[in-house]
């Protein structure tokens, strides 16, 4: 009798909940295809680009997505700027960007509000810090030492890491004043993702994040009950945004509302494309309980709905066999390891039949892949 080997999922989160419709506001100007950061004030939407643009802030129309104006930081260089924040009184832009890990100039700068509303061009006061813990500034890139999210907590600025290796985020505290400090460590958190974008809600005690996994999959994470020494002390959810491919960099939270923007992403093996855009959406607070989900113990035939996939393996076999159920454009399938290397591509004129040969890979847990027109399929396997 043939043994079939099935995949069991376990999602890693306690709770989901219903997420509303999330709708496409429209694509961003070119002038801020890299945008990294969002705030709203004064009825607009602010923004900036990431590392190696212009020193400028971007006034953003959300209903015609046109920009209605520009401010240039006069004394400061667009080294990596990855997120905005503000208080009552003033702008703060993270130049915290650090994906080699080794940066020896990270800062926030401080823009006044009166200074701004009142002038195209302004001057900026300098936080900078090191990370009391980082020791060794060996350039390594995709380090765990990069980061992307800001927020104001207090009387203090709060920066998130974004782990390439960990895939998690730690949470350091620097005060709002100009100077040069050592970032305070507040906890950390497994996000298993990369976190680009933070907002933080102090009426409501809550922090909303944002970033995508390694198959460029967005992801919305909600923080209640923000701990002063442990930022992640609080009960935690976590949803997947249903955008499709999208390089998720910021969010906004502007009374019930939520706007995130994504970067342009091009990738030409395998061949994606994701246009810098701005979405909107809210959320349903019903909590749903998520259970364990475990294949059926022979292969099901496969429902009418769209985008499914199931993978089924022989005993003691290097096959792997497949069914793909979906009326999306397919532009090909790949193979990753745990660390999000892609270690398999084969593209869509070589897709031959439902059946793929795992003998060169080690054995490991490992995600098959399909690239689809709007977003990935994808599911893990362990080879033996």
């Amino acid at each position: 009798m043939r043994t079939l080997v099935y995949i069991v999922i376990f999602l890693g989160s306690a709770f989901s909940w219903a997420q509303g419709d999330i709708q496409v506001v429209g694509d961003l100007p070119q002038q801020i295809f890299e945008t990294s950061g969002l705030i709203y004030y004064d009825g607009k939407l602010i923004t900036h680009n990431d590392s190696g643009n212009l020193a400028q802030l971007y006034e953003l129309d959300t209903v015609s997505l046109e920009i209605t104006r520009t401010v240039t930081i006069e004394n400061a260089t667009n080294v990596d700027w990855e997120d905005i924040a503000q208080d009552d009184a003033y702008i703060y832009v993270g130049d915290i960007g650090n994906n080699n890990g080794d940066r020896q100039n990270l800062a926030v700068l401080k823009i006044a509000k009166q200074d701004y509303y009142t002038s195209d061009t302004v001057v900026a006061e300098r936080i900078d810090f090191f990370y009391e813990d980082q020791e060794d500034f060996t350039t390594t890139p995709n380090s765990d030492w990069d980061a992307e999210a800001l927020f104001v907590l207090g009387e203090d600025l709060v920066i998130l890491t974004k782990q390439w290796q960990a895939q998690g985020a730690v949470a350091y505290r620097i005060p709002k004043f100009p100077g040069a400090f050592l970032a305070e460590r507040l906890g950390s958190y497994p996000v298993n993702g990369l976190v680009t974008g933070a907002t933080f809600d102090p009426q409501s005690n809550e922090l909303y994040l944002v970033g995508y996994n390694q198959f460029l999959a967005p992801f919305f994470m909600f923080f209640d009950g923000v701990g002063e020494q442990d930022i992640f002390s609080g009960e935690v959810k976590k949803t997947n945004l249903n955008v499709g491919f999208a390089q998720i960099e910021a969010i906004e939270k502007v009374d019930s509302l939520f706007y995130a923007t994504s970067e342009q992403f091009n990738n030409s093996n395998p061949p994606i494309s994701s246009a810098s855009r701005l979405f909107r959406f809210s959320l349903d607070t019903d909590e749903v309980p998520v259970e364990e989900e475990e294949e059926p113990q022979n292969p099901p035939k496969m429902a009418n709905d769209n985008d499914q996939l199931l993978l089924y393996k022989p005993f003691e076999s290097n096959m792997l066999n497949y069914r793909l159920n979906t009326n999306r454009a397919i532009f090909g399938m790949g193979i990753f390891d745990a660390s999000g290397r892609q270690v398999q591509f084969v593209p869509l004129e070589e897709l031959r039949n439902d059946t793929i040969d795992l003998s060169t890979l080690g054995p490991s847990v490992y995600y098959f892949t399909f690239f689809l027109r709007g977003k990935t399929l994808s599911k893990p396997f362990f080879k033996y």
